[in-house]
């Protein structure tokens, strides 16, 4: 199927672009249904359900680091020792201190 575009007007090209949008969005959702459906007929064919399985493996969250440093000249600008280091953390360091010299 071979389509001229420079022949057609923008009315025309901009409802073929819906048509287009439309028929990649409903082929997306058709994909998905035979994906979905294959996962829950091998799931019952294993003897559980898709839900089933989908909950068995709880999603863990991390709790927030605690901050370990502190800012000597401001209390508020905390580190948790995690990542990389403030700036305030490398000015303190250069300045001749140590990393134990900021614990809370």
């Amino acid at each position: 199927m071979k389509i001229n575009l420079d022949a057609m007007s923008l009315k025309e090209l901009k409802d073929l672009r819906s048509q287009v949008e439309k028929a990649i969005s409903s082929f997306e959702a058709r994909k998905k249904q035979e994906a979905l459906s294959a996962l829950e007929e091998k799931a019952a064919a294993l003897g559980f359900s898709l839900s089933e399985l989908m909950a068995a493996a709880p999603v863990r969250k991390r709790k927030p680091a605690k901050a370990k440093y502190a800012n000597p000249a401001d209390k508020s600008e905390t580190w948790t020792g995690r990542g990389r280091k403030p700036r305030w953390v490398e000015a303190a360091l250069k300045a001749g201190k140590k990393l134990d010299d900021l614990l809370i």
